[in-house]
């Protein structure tokens, strides 16, 4: 994806390798973490996530300043077609409408570029910040995924599949 995608207070940019140490960075704040693990060494952790095959990382920016990565990939099945979308954003951020922002301006990329009529997104079920800022943009519960991931304690936790369809995205509020 060549060309940065403008919100209404964030841009997204196609990674660069001189992301890594302030993505890494945010990956080792414990919020986020907790959420996205990486193991010891979070550098050699972002390098793998820019490396997954069928994913399109983007680095988002807030004023300037890289504050966290979202990145989608898509269902190529013409039966099932569809993208699906994950987010972390820096903890000094949260609270701020940023990652609703992120997560609306890359759903209409998806929706207007690619076509897509249907993404999905899956926090924990235990993300309540997370959940309420899908829902900002238009995304629904679909349903529980029970003992869907294992969390750093090593228990299995639950995530919640919320979907998106291309006619429910929400505007982003006006300034006053």
């Amino acid at each position: 994806m060549p060309t940065n995608l403008r919100g209404a207070r964030v841009v997204l940019r196609p990674t660069e390798p001189s992301d890594i140490p302030a993505l890494a960075a945010i990956r080792a704040e414990p919020e986020v973490y907790a959420r996205w693990r990486g193991g010891e060494d979070l550098v050699a952790a972002v390098r793998e996530d820019l490396a997954e095959p069928g994913t399109e990382p983007l680095t988002i920016e807030y004023e300037g300043t890289v504050v966290g990565m979202i990145q989608w990939s898509a269902e190529t099945d013409p039966d099932y077609r569809h993208a699906s979308i994950d987010i972390y954003l820096d903890p000094a951020v949260h609270g701020r409408g940023l990652g609703t922002d992120a997560v609306r301006t890359l759903a209409r990329h998806l929706i207007s570029h690619h076509g897509h009529h249907r993404i999905v997104i899956d926090p924990a079920a235990d993300n309540a910040a997370a959940i309420r800022a899908y829902a900002k943009v238009g995304f629904r519960p679909v349903g529980v995924m029970r003992s869907y991931e294992r969390g750093p304690d090593g228990t299995w936790h639950d995530g919640l599949l919320m979907d998106l369809l291309a006619g429910e995205i929400t505007d982003a509020p006006r300034a006053p």
